[in-house]
């Protein structure tokens, strides 16, 4: 048998319908208590976007999964689908890729993720997009609009130190420096294009610049992740071990989920 799971919340609480399937609701689940229960036969297919693997792979030992696992892709970003370059609306197999995820340490917590664990202005990104959710839980968020904002007005370049592997570096007026698994960040963004999911290493790209102008004007390369060849204003380091401080706290994001008042976090494989 196929169960379906997913999270009312997911997809700005628009419930996705699949004809002739009866779905689960997995706020009303135990994942362990969940699988242990399966037959050896049966399957399961998630409803939903980067959120709802990244809960998965956090309340489950994804790496011993008995069952085939799909991604019935539906949220709003669905970065992991663009990094696989797969297409919502289809159910896609999670299992080989549930292997060799790194894992983020932020504010004493560690937490496994999928795609990226950055801060910044994406994170400031989402925060921003929590607000707006709480006031009007049925309005569409524009990711792009709020960056810009940020840019222009209200998020201000934090000055960085980093650590990759031992070795040192150190930047200011940086707006953001994330740790990625894959290569898309923010629904669409390519923050790092040469980054491989598979590979044994992270991609660390620092985007900085003083001009607030010159960041705006560059910003629509990310999409396409020409920005790395911006080499005055875009660094690219690889690495296992990651450690990030920023000079002033600033809201953090793992696979879209919000930390609020971070200052330094660490990823490693």
């Amino acid at each position: 048998m196929k169960y379906y799971l997913q999270n009312p919340l997911a997809n700005n609480g628009n419930v996705v319908e699949i004809p002739g399937v009866e779905v689960i609701d997995v706020t009303k689940i135990e994942y362990p208590e969940f699988f242990a229960g399966l037959k050896p036969e049966d399957e399961v297919v998630l409803v939903g976007g980067d959120g709802t693997i990244n809960y998965m792979i956090n309340h489950l030992d994804y790496e011993n999964l008995d069952h085939n696992v799909y991604l019935y892709g539906s949220g709003t970003g669905n970065d992991f689908l663009n990094d696989i370059n797969e297409k919502p609306g289809r159910e896609v197999l999670l299992n080989p890729y549930l292997h060799n995820l790194p894992t983020a340490y932020v504010k004493g917590k560690a937490y496994k993720y999928i795609n990226n664990m950055s801060f910044g202005i994406d994170g400031y990104c989402c925060e921003e997009a929590d607000r707006i959710k709480a006031k009007k839980p049925n309005k569409k968020i524009n990711y792009t609009a709020i960056a810009i904002k940020g840019l222009l007005f209200k998020y201000k370049p934090r000055h960085v130190w980093i650590n990759v592997d031992g070795k040192d570096y150190e930047f200011d007026h940086a707006w953001l420096a994330p740790a990625m698994k894959g290569r898309y960040c923010g629904g669409g963004m390519m923050l790092a294009p040469g980054q491989d999911r598979n590979s044994d290493v992270l991609t660390v790209i620092v985007y900085h610049c003083k001009s607030k102008l010159k960041s705006l004007k560059a910003f629509p390369t990310i999409f396409e992740g020409k920005h790395v060849e911006l080499t005055d204003m875009t660094t690219v380091i690889t690495g296992r071990k990651i450690h990030v401080r920023f000079d002033t706290p600033s809201a953090a994001q793992i696979d879209g989920e919000t930390v609020l008042d971070v200052t330094e976090y660490t990823a490693e494989l």
